[in-house]
């Protein structure tokens, strides 16, 4: 598998060469080809918008400590950006997509994997790191441009 190491714009945006937590704002830029430091300010204003819930505070800190990327506003800001979500996996099913190139299609995404987002295009993953395990990391689904 071919792995193009990136921060996707981090370093050039102004923010601290070494983050944790900031992958889905990482594999957001790199896939929409939109500046890192716009996707992280929105996900950010998105981010602190949330209310709290029965199983989460409510956010103080930016989009570098993550994001709750199943809340109705990320949907909203992917779909906004041209993405649409194919799940791959569902309770129950077990694994049925690995982060390959071969089991997944060409084009422009985002794919969510455990505890972690990554960017592929056209079948070449864009991240700090190899985050396939192998080929045998898991799909949960991808965010797909239009």
């Amino acid at each position: 598998m071919r792995i193009v190491i990136t921060d996707g714009g981090r370093k050039a945006a102004g923010f601290p060469t070494k983050a944790r937590g900031d992958c889905v704002a990482r594999s957001i830029a790199i896939a929409s080809g939109r500046p890192y430091g716009e996707v992280y300010d929105r996900l950010t204003k998105g981010k602190l918008s949330q209310r709290a819930s029965s199983r989460t505070s409510r956010p103080t800190s930016g989009a570098h400590n993550g994001v709750h990327v199943r809340r109705k506003w990320f949907r909203d800001y992917m779909a906004e950006l041209g993405f649409t979500w194919v799940p791959t996996m569902g309770i129950g099913t077990g694994c049925k997509v690995h982060l390959r190139p071969s089991e997944l299609p060409k084009g422009r995404l985002v794919v969510g994997v455990s505890k972690h987002y990554t960017a592929m295009i056209d079948g070449v993953v864009h991240d700090t790191h190899d985050p396939s395990r192998g080929g045998w990391r898991c799909v949960y689904g991808y965010w797909r441009l239009a």
